[in-house]
């Protein structure tokens, strides 16, 4: 098993247009990823922590219905 580490934005996004999100929309003042029905907010900073990345993986988890775990995020 890998070893978390902080993640670049634009590297969040693409990896999560790879596990199968659409392209972000800009919305208010936070951009959006959709999932089918689910709609995930982005924060807007450049980087995201290592605490501030689970946390996100964890709300998609729960709002997708659908394990996303460290291996699979990794492979992305």
């Amino acid at each position: 098993m890998g070893k978390w580490c902080p993640c670049k934005r634009r590297d969040f996004i693409r990896k999560l247009k790879k596990f199968g999100f659409d392209a972000p929309e800009l919305g208010g003042n936070h951009h959006y990823m959709r999932y089918g029905t689910y709609t995930l907010t982005l924060p807007s900073n450049e980087e995201y922590s290592i605490a501030q990345l689970k946390m996100l993986l964890k709300e998609i988890e729960d709002g997708i219905d659908m394990k996303l775990s460290f291996d699979v995020w990794g492979k992305l």
